[in-house]
């Protein structure tokens, strides 16, 4: 029994687990200089964001007195140092597993590798065990550098070494489930923005509309002894958020204590997260055994109802589908772009998405209405900055694929070599991408409109958030054009225009409230959130919104940018056209150099 058992977890037992395929990742990925930044950048920002809390922090400090003081308020410091830098790495890392996993399984069956990994003793398990650790490792890897960190820090005292571990727990499974969650979409996405859009959309419902709307519809009719646990243990940001304040303020949680054990949240996720991957690994299965046979690879055949309801698709062993030629209508790009949806599927997808979007958004309006919510400005604030955010998103992605796709398949070189130029290409990339992110943009055209009309939003909001989303929709379009046309990866062109959008929208405004504790000097804060385009948007929503404001004079509407800073109609509605121009003509001068970089490294 023993020989047994020594056999079983012997280190070819083990390495069965993830067989040739994690050995073949870790080879490839230590080559790529990209890792390689990725550490650069990680461990910049993480000490970028140290330095920063701690001159915070310290400036607070030394208005305590004594050297006595000092000392014993340095306890203090590291709490509040340690705990900011668990929380950047708890939303970093995650971030960065989505990008990481979007590609895991795409590229093998795109480049009709899978199928071939399936005729060798490699198996379906090993393939999807192996691509998860290997790009979970580089995850590992960040982590590790910032414990040297933690550790120095952890000398001032304030924070048990049990909050270190088990806040680390927490960001590994929270880290596993988002790993997962983006591999099982990337084995039927194509295109890694694809699969990024479907899991931050996914991690979006799971983490804030299903717990949102679990205590909309419950809060009145369940104890909250009973309902805490449905929303917080399933939830690793709930549970990273609760597990802090145990160590902020330890008072706060005596009447839940269960409610704030961060142990739960690790099993379930871990649970959810076997439950994936074994979905994954059969599907996998599936889809490479077909790509082996030279099948179809399409998971969901069409239903007979489908057919009904949408006409039956053309078969490819029809003679008549073959010859079937679309005729270019207009500006070639922008008739090409066009034909590429948002989010791989089709046209039944897009269907079947915007009615299950539009049934859910019904839903909350009535159940708003039932709870008399409509009327308020914060409900309207909540609504306005969702649907901005998510436009804000799906433009951000869609221009750093562009021209990186045309790479990719090989066509680049066969579009320039054609009689349009620089401009025409590019500007049809431009208005593709706008037309396709129109629809995102109704929502918040629609929302406004229809409030507007009930009396309950004024109608000067519509002209303030054309402005807003104008100005931005412009400036991450030219920087998305930008860097596709400077990168080859499509994935890597869109990490780069989502980190730029981060740095500016995110971090920013963090830095200038560590720049305005340290100053005293509220101006930096006030034009950072004056120049993010979701601090605009929740500040206009919640002044021109409400059953009060909605009917008020232009010259008594106020906006409230921060606790003391306020400003009139005519001062917000300046400041909201200086940004649009200033980031339209950020745009127009990233999209002019994106036209000069369009002929370089052609066939690289």
């Amino acid at each position: 029994m023993m020989a047994h058992l020594s056999r079983f977890f012997s280190r070819q037992t083990l390495w069965n687990l993830t067989g040739p395929i994690f050995d073949k990742e870790l080879r490839t990925s230590s080559r790529r200089v990209r890792n390689y930044w990725l550490r650069v950048g990680y461990l910049a920002a993480m000490t970028a964001f140290l330095a920063l809390v701690w001159a915070s922090a310290a400036a607070d400090f030394q208005r305590g007195g004594s050297l006595a003081v000092q000392i014993a308020n340095m306890s203090m410091a590291g709490m509040i140092i340690i705990t900011a830098i668990v929380v950047f790495q708890f939303m970093a890392t995650q971030f960065l597993a989505v990008i990481l996993m979007s590609t895991a399984i795409s590229d093998e069956i795109y480049h009709s590798t899978l199928g071939v990994l399936m005729t060798t003793p490699i198996t379906s398990f090993q393939i999807v065990i192996g691509k998860l650790f290997s790009n979970l490792l580089q995850i590992v890897i960040l982590i590790g550098i910032s414990l040297p960190l933690l550790s120095l820090v952890r000398v001032f005292g304030g924070v048990p070494w049990s909050f270190v571990w088990s806040s680390l727990c927490v960001t590994l499974t929270a880290i596993i489930f988002a790993g997962s969650l983006s591999l099982y979409f990337s084995i039927s996405g194509r295109r890694s923005y694809a699969v990024i859009l479907k899991t931050i959309l996914a991690l979006g419902v799971l983490y804030g509309f299903v717990p949102g709307l679990i205590v909309w519809m419950l809060y009145y009719k369940v104890s909250l002894n009973h309902l805490l646990p449905w929303v917080i243990l399933p939830n690793p940001l709930l549970t990273m958020y609760c597990h802090t304040i145990t160590v902020v303020a330890p008072n706060a949680t005596g009447g839940f204590p269960f409610y704030f054990a961060w142990w739960p949240n690790c099993l379930i996720l871990l649970a959810f997260s076997l439950v994936i991957l074994a979905r994954s690994i059969a599907i996998v299965r599936v889809v490479a055994l077909r790509q082996a046979t030279g099948q179809s690879t399409e998971l969901f055949p069409e239903l007979p109802f489908v057919r009904i309801l949408f006409g039956k698709k053309p078969s490819s062993e029809d003679p008549a589908a073959e010859d079937l030629i679309r005729e270019v209508r207009g500006a070639p790009v922008v008739w090409k772009e066009l034909r590429a949806p948002l989010i791989q599927g089709g046209r039944k997808a897009a269907i079947a998405g915007l009615a299950v979007s539009i049934g859910a958004l019904a839903f909350t309006y009535v159940m708003g209405y039932k709870d008399n919510l409509l009327r308020e400005d914060n409900t309207h604030m909540s609504y306005l900055t969702i649907f901005m955010f998510m436009g804000l998103i799906a433009n951000l992605v869609l221009p750093a694929t562009t021209i990186t796709a045309e790479r990719e398949t090989r066509c680049w070189p066969l579009l320039l070599a054609t009689i349009l130029d620089d401009w025409q290409i590019l500007l049809g990339k431009a208005a593709g991408v706008i037309r396709r992110c129109l629809p995102m943009w109704l929502f918040i055209a629609a929302h406004t409109c229809l409030f507007i009309l009930t009396g309950y939003i004024h109608p000067i909001a519509l002209l303030h958030l054309a402005m807003i989303a104008v100005g931005a929709s412009v400036f991450v379009t030219g920087s998305g054009l930008y860097f596709s046309a400077v990168l080859r990866r499509t994935t890597s062109a869109v990490v780069a225009n989502l980190s730029l959008a981060i740095g500016l929208w995110a971090v920013m405004p963090v830095v200038m409230l560590f720049v305005t504790i340290i100053t005293t000097d509220r101006n930096y804060l006030n034009w950072s959130l004056k120049l993010n385009p979701i601090a605009q948007t929740s500040v206009i929503a919640k002044g021109d919104s409400g059953e009060d404001n909605a009917v008020d004079s232009l010259s008594d509407l106020r906006y409230q940018w921060t606790q003391t800073h306020r400003t009139r109609f005519g001062r917000t509605t300046l400041t909201l056209l200086g940004s649009m121009v200033g980031y339209s003509l950020a745009g127009t001068a990233f999209a002019w150099r994106a036209q000069r970089r369009l002929r370089r490294h052609v066939f690289d």
